[in-house]
């Protein structure tokens, strides 16, 4: 009885993980850190907890995961999703099944895409309003591809649209996953040369030999390393069954050492778990401690050897190795007798015509934010100069109020009078004096 029930809690996980990780192409996933050896690691016994979390690096990662999770909780979608391929998944045909999922789940999916929308329309604002401040020209058809994972002309309800969006979306975004990846970790090398490049024009003759020859030193101690088997390998596999698991490598069985690397039980190998597999190789290639060795490089050597096992044993392309799969891959030559593995430092990310196209982009921007810069200086200046002459314009005017004030003041005060005498005395007494004078 207790095998029928763990057999089925397997088929649970199998396609709920076929879903996220299959469907979805989930190749975002979060690399394991080398003093972790993921191989140790096993996880409880009971399956039925939610989807795993995978992170997929998408900005739509959260939205994607909570339609994920309420869509698994109707018993109707689990059922057709169970049975149905992942070609069909792709042509739309499983949004279909939209349409007869309960209430209380499309219920939420409303409330969830509703959200969503407020949520985009609020960054999308905030961007237009941080770019068009920078008097930077805003790019609406790039702002409005972020809708494109869901029907934004329908903001209120989620509809077979919606979920065909998405999945469509997800899987084309996450398939471009590796491509991207390449083209940052190419960017990062590069960046990394011309700051060194930059640090040694500012030396002199003498500093720039020292730093050169250190620089030479670095990379010839990195390249010093124990012998890396190639990833998926017999001999690679070999060496996790017996330092990792402990084992007599004689007695290495293929079928037994994929039971114990399905850390989850669920039947395949997923890509966090033939990622742990190579921690004990890039053990020998990278140390924190050293400072030679570029944890940046290490992540990326990690993912190129989970994404050549992939390309090498994935047969159906669905981002998870099935034990049959793997099976198959064990009784091939290039499992038996492999290459020898070109590690990155054999492998340069760029070729010295890219590192100059490269430098002349940075350049170029250089010259560009110094032009900005220099615009943006006379801009200060002139408006100095505005503010100096509004002010000057406002002394003016305050000296030309206080003068009409006291011009007011004089104007509304009597003529002297004669100390004693009334005004009709005065009067007639200016009068007699005129006559006398006639």
């Amino acid at each position: 009885m207790s095998s029928v029930l763990r057999s089925g809690k397997k088929t649970e996980m199998s396609w709920t993980k076929r879903f996220l990780l299959s469907c979805l192409v989930l190749l975002g996933s979060e690399a394991v850190p080398i003093s972790v050896d993921k191989t140790k690691v096993k996880l409880p016994e009971d399956t039925t907890q939610a989807t795993p979390s995978v992170d997929t690096g998408l900005h739509y990662d959260r939205y994607l995961r909570e339609v994920i999770d309420f869509l698994e909780k109707d018993q109707h979608f689990r059922e057709k999703l169970h049975n149905t391929d992942m070609e069909d998944i792709k042509q739309g045909k499983l949004a279909k099944e939209l349409d007869f999922v309960s209430h209380h789940v499309r219920t939420k999916l409303d409330e969830l895409k509703r959200q969503e929308v407020s949520r985009l329309r609020t960054l999308i604002k905030a961007k237009q309003d941080i770019d068009g401040g920078n008097g930077q020209t805003v790019d609406h058809q790039a702002l409005l591809k972020q809708f494109e994972y869901l029907n934004h002309m329908n903001p209120h309800t989620f509809e077979v649209e919606d979920l065909d969006r998405l999945i469509k979306s997800a899987t084309s975004d996450l398939e471009n996953f590796d491509k991207e990846r390449h083209e940052e970790f190419k960017r990062y090398e590069m960046m990394k040369e011309h700051e060194r490049r930059e640090h040694l024009k500012t030396l002199d003759e003498d500093g720039r030999k020292k730093e050169e020859e250190h620089y030479e030193e670095m990379r010839k101690k990195h390249a010093d390393h124990p012998k890396v088997n190639h990833p998926g390998s017999q001999d690679q596999l070999k060496e996790v069954w017996e330092e990792a698991d402990g084992l007599d490598p004689e007695d290495f069985d293929p079928k037994t050492f994929f039971s114990l690397h399905d850390t989850n039980g669920d039947g395949f190998f997923d890509e966090q778990e033939l990622e742990a597999l190579f921690t004990k190789e890039l053990e020998k290639l990278y140390d924190p401690t050293n400072e030679e060795d570029d944890m940046v490089e290490m992540e990326e050597e990690r993912l190129r050897m989970r994404e050549h096992v992939m390309n090498e044993v994935d047969a159906n392309k669905d981002r998870l190795v099935s034990l049959d799969e793997f099976l198959i891959a064990t009784k091939k030559k290039e499992f038996l007798e492999p290459d020898s593995w070109e590690t990155l430092e054999q492998n340069q990310a760029y070729t010295e015509e890219e590192m100059r196209e490269f430098e002349e982009h940075l350049a170029k921007q250089e010259e560009d934010l110094s032009e900005k810069a220099t615009e943006l200086q006379k801009q200060r200046e002139e408006l100095e100069k505005q503010q100096e002459q509004l002010n000057a314009q406002k002394v003016e005017l305050q000296q030309a109020v206080e003068h009409m004030e006291r011009l007011k003041i004089q104007n509304a005060q009597p003529p002297p009078q004669v100390h004693g005498e009334t005004p009709f005395a005065v009067g007639a007494m200016c009068f007699h004096t005129v006559q006398s004078l006639q």
